[in-house]
């Protein structure tokens, strides 16, 4: 290989690396899951709205509430397993 085939090479390797640290940022971020908590709680309201559901903008708390902690013990959950993963 070439040195300049070689700094291409490197460059594009160094570029992949930072869309994968966004990425990997963004799947952790506080403003996702704030935006997913949003979107579910709107579909929610609209949802039981539609079969009628008394309180329905209260009554949408709760799956958006369990879908909040489900998203917590999955990061949990997730650390074990690599953790577990990377000590065989």
């Amino acid at each position: 290989m070439k040195e300049e085939d070689v700094r291409n090479s490197i460059s594009a390797i160094q570029l992949r690396n930072k869309k994968v640290e966004a990425e990997k940022a963004w799947e952790t971020s506080w403003q996702r899951t704030w935006l997913i908590l949003s979107i579910t709680y709107v579909f929610m309201v609209f949802f039981m709205n539609m079969i009628w559901v008394k309180w329905a903008y209260v009554n949408a708390m709760i799956p958006t509430f369990w879908f909040f902690l489900s998203t917590l013990s999955v990061g949990f959950l997730k650390s074990k397993y690599i953790e577990k993963y990377l000590s065989k």
